[in-house]
């Protein structure tokens, strides 16, 4: 055979193999639908980061949001509340019906905040902490409201006995675990990441510490199975700077015994600042950020934590790569609402019709017997 007729036949075998390669990446990126298609629902009416998301009487409510923050505007300096408006939290609250795909606005949290943890039982929302400003425990709050869907109203709780901003928040037997998040030190200022685990009765109204989370961290995402609390992912870093300090630790938290488990399967793809639910015994985890000093990310990524097994599924991407986007199931269908198309850290996206967050609202129907 020719040297040139040689070589060419060793180039084409060269651009199959790297054919092939490619292709594993793409599907391994992109996995298969499995019967799964990504739809579109009514666009959210004020589109926003920092948005979470809980399911009540049949309904989707999206709670709070960071704030448009102008160019340039830089935060104040410690001890300065007064300046330019830096991520002034909207406090929003909507609900969403799915018969008629509609919004619907309700009223705003009291106390405007952003990064707040929420849970909700019998029939109501209790909202824990979060920060007026900036990401910091020294701006965090202790407020703490239980919001009526129905009659549209809030009540002030008993207050936490420290302030709080990006915990998670679940409900486990009709006590809610308000775990980790940011908080300032003894002295009342700075910021530190902390485990700490304390448990609301809404029933007396009254607060007990519990056994603090292992991993200290904030921006995580959690769910419940079985009588069981999971935190997922998350950061060990005190907000967005110098980065985000992604994990991909997943730790059990069992409030029958106040015991944590060993460290489970760890999550696909470390991520912090996303959505997450909960449906047929599994956590779904949505979207998320990462920032370095060369980027400031957003994720496509949908994957499914399976306690039962200790296992991850990694599911169709989502539509559009968000963070701080509120997630919740009605029925099979996983919806996923707004959030901000790249990393908080990020300039807002001047130009845009949404300068800094995206109006979208997307469902993914989950077939019954998903493995």
């Amino acid at each position: 055979m020719p040297v040139v007729i040689k070589r060419v036949f060793a180039v084409v075998a060269a651009a199959c193999v790297i054919a092939i390669a490619i292709g594993e990446r793409v599907v391994a990126q992109n996995p298969p639908a499995r019967g799964m298609r990504w739809s579109k629902a009514a666009p959210f009416p004020e589109p926003e980061e920092e948005l979470y998301g809980t399911v009540v009487g049949g309904k989707f409510y999206v709670i709070g949001g960071f704030g448009f923050t102008p160019p340039g505007v830089q935060p104040p300096p410690p001890g300065v509340s007064k300046g330019p408006c830096f991520s002034c939290p909207p406090a929003l609250v909507y609900e969403y019906d799915a018969g008629p795909d509609k919004w619907t606005k309700k009223k705003n949290i009291p106390v405007a905040v952003h990064h707040q943890a929420q849970a909700a039982y019998n029939g109501k929302i209790y909202i824990f902490g979060g920060c007026t400003r900036a990401i910091s425990g020294e701006g965090g709050t202790t407020n703490v409201w239980e919001f009526d869907p129905v009659a549209d109203s809030y009540r002030a709780m008993a207050p936490m006995s420290v302030k709080r901003c990006s915990p998670i928040a679940e409900q486990v037997g009709g006590k809610i675990y308000v775990i980790g998040g940011l908080e300032p030190y003894e002295n009342g200022m700075g910021t530190r990441v902390t485990g700490r685990n304390q448990m609301f009765d809404p029933a007396t109204n009254t607060w007990t510490e519990r056994s603090p989370m292992p991993t200290a961290r904030n921006h995580a995402f959690a769910g419940v199975v079985n009588g069981k609390i999971y935190v997922i992912g998350g950061r060990i870093g005190a907000g967005n700077i110098p980065a985000t300090t992604n994990v991909d630790v997943v730790e059990e938290y069992d409030p029958a015994t106040n015991l944590w488990g060993p460290i489970k399967d760890r999550m696909p793809t470390p991520r912090s600042g996303g959505g997450a639910a909960t449906y047929n015994g599994k956590i779904y985890v949505g979207g998320g950020e990462l920032q370095n000093r060369q980027m400031s990310a957003a994720f496509r990524a949908l994957e499914a934590y399976d306690p039962a097994s200790n296992t991850w599924d990694v599911l169709p991407s989502m539509p559009t790569a968000v963070h701080g986007n509120a997630m919740g199931f009605l029925g099979n269908r996983l919806h996923v609402v707004s959030g901000k198309m790249e990393g908080g850290g990020a300039p807002d996206m001047a130009g845009t019709e949404h300068p800094y967050a995206t109006a979208s609202h997307d469902v993914l129907e989950i077939p019954s017997g998903t493995q």
